[in-house]
């Protein structure tokens, strides 16, 4: 899919909005450490589709989670993107 300068300025507007509105909500839920926009990563590597990052301690499988705490695949038509960042310590 081939998506423009405004695409992407139009979606990342949209990310930001839906990060904003779902911020309390996401930082709630276990190992989740912080949230950004950005580009999604698919085996390790970037791609070009806009994301909610949602930064963890470590990634858990399925199994190991509680209902509540279920990450979802996307908000509001936008890509949710679990990324793990180990443990995150301020200086």
């Amino acid at each position: 899919m081939n998506t423009t300068n405004h695409d992407k300025h139009d979606i990342t507007g949209k990310a930001r909005a839906i990060k904003e509105a779902y911020q309390s909500e996401l930082m709630l839920k276990a190992n989740v450490v912080g949230l950004g926009i950005g580009y999604r990563h698919k085996n390790g590597k970037p791609t070009q589709e806009i994301a909610l990052i949602v930064l963890v301690n470590q990634k858990l499988p399925l199994s190991a989670l509680g209902e509540r705490d279920l990450l979802p695949e996307q908000i509001e038509g936008i890509t949710v993107d679990v990324q793990e960042v180990g443990d995150v310590i301020a200086y």
